[in-house]
C-alpha cells in the first residue's frame, strides 16, 4: 500500500492578501518563493524556499464570513525555547494578534494566536520529552527556560 512521507504544504484563503503576506512575512519570518499579486493572487512561502520551494500558500479569495471555520490551526515549529519567547514578545506587539493560550504539552511547549484575519496558529518547540497526548498545561512564556521545562518533565509518566 503506498504512503505519503509528510507533509508538503497548506494553502488557506485569505480576504486581505497583503495584510497576509505582510504578517507571514514580517512576523512570521517565512520567505516569499514566488508570488502573483495580480492575476491569481497567491503567495508561495518558504521557511526555507531553496529546499522546500513553498510550505504555505496564501491566495485571495475567501468566501465564507467572518464566523464560519475554516483552519483548526497552522502549526509552525521552531528549533529553541528561546525563538518561542521571541515570538511571544513580538506577538504581545503585534496590534492585529491575538494570543490565545501558551501551553506545555510536556513533548511541546506551544503558543495559540489569532492571525490578523482569525486563522488560528500556533507556533512550537517541541522539548524532546515523551509525553502521552493530549496533555495540555498553561504556562507563562514570561517565565525562565528552566522552569518552563521543569513544567514540560514533570509530565513525563513514571
Amino acid at each position: 500500500m503506498p504512503q505519503v512521507s509528510g507533509l508538503g504544504h497548506v494553502g488557506i484563503f485569505v480576504d486581505d492578501l497583503m495584510k497576509q503576506r505582510d504578517f507571514y512575512t514580517r512576523v512570521m519570518g517565512l520567505k516569499i518563493a514566488d508570488e502573483d499579486l495580480e492575476q491569481r493572487g497567491m503567495v508561495f512561502l518558504s521557511a526555507h524556499p531553496e529546499e522546500e520551494h513553498h510550505e504555505f500558500v496564501i491566495m485571495k479569495g475567501r468566501v465564507s464570513d467572518s464566523n464560519t471555520r475554516v483552519v483548526q490551526q497552522l502549526s509552525f515549529k521552531v528549533d529553541t525555547l528561546a525563538e518561542l519567547k521571541e515570538f511571544h514578545t513580538v506577538f504581545k506587539a503585534e496590534e492585529d494578534v491575538t494570543i490565545q493560550r501558551t501551553v506545555s504539552h510536556g513533548n511541546a511547549f506551544g503558543m495559540y494566536a489569532f492571525d490578523p484575519e482569525g486563522n488560528t496558529i500556533e507556533v512550537y518547540y517541541k522539548t524532546g520529552f515523551d509525553v502521552p497526548q493530549p496533555h495540555g498545561d498553561a504556562v507563562n512564556l514570561d517565565d525562565s527556560e528552566e522552569a518552563l521545562l521543569d513544567i514540560a518533565r514533570a509530565a513525563i509518566p513514571s
